[in-house]
């Protein structure tokens, strides 16, 4: 028996890695696409002081989800870019909880969205010129000492743009 996710920690569930198929790309394609544009809109609609404002007691604060979410996918874009063009690369693994206290994360979060949008833009553009056999190259994680093919990683980062973001919108419901 599973234990019940947190819904402020979880709002759309965990990540469901399913069987990759065409179905599976073009719905992550879309997840890619509609996250910066859920992101924005909210951005849009909140104050400068709710960007101080968590989605959990302890949580980090909306400017320092804005700020992780453009470099989470800038990593992700380059694991993709080595795992297309070496075999089997070995990652760098970054500190994230570390990062989110860098003073960085305490500025303006405009530069970090105009960034995440254009990361996803370019991994959107990117997933549709893959070919199948692509899909299954892979890029190894050695936080993790695993494996992950691109197929997998197309699915954990079109859930991690819109898992982030409903966070986000958690907050304003």
């Amino acid at each position: 028996m599973s234990e019940a996710l947190d819904p402020k920690t979880y709002p759309i569930g965990r990540v469901n890695q399913v069987e990759f198929t065409k179905e599976v790309l073009y719905r992550s394609i879309i997840m890619v696409e509609a996250a910066p544009v859920r992101l924005r809109k909210i951005l849009e609609s909140i104050s400068e002081k709710d960007l101080e404002l968590s989605y959990r007691e302890g949580g980090w604060t909306v400017r320092q989800i804005v700020h992780h979410m453009a470099d989470s996918h800038m990593n992700m874009l380059i694991r993709f870019k080595l795992a297309l063009t070496e075999e089997s690369p070995v990652i760098k693994p970054y500190k994230q909880d570390l990062w989110a206290k860098l003073p960085d994360y305490s500025y303006p979060v405009e530069s970090s969205l105009l960034l995440f949008e254009s990361i996803q833009q370019r991994f959107s553009e990117l997933l549709k010129v893959m070919s199948e056999s692509d899909f299954g190259r892979a890029y190894v994680h050695p936080e993790y000492n695993k494996t992950y093919l691109l197929s997998e990683a197309t699915q954990l980062y079109a859930w991690h743009g819109l898992h982030h973001t409903a966070q986000i919108e958690g907050i304003f419901k």
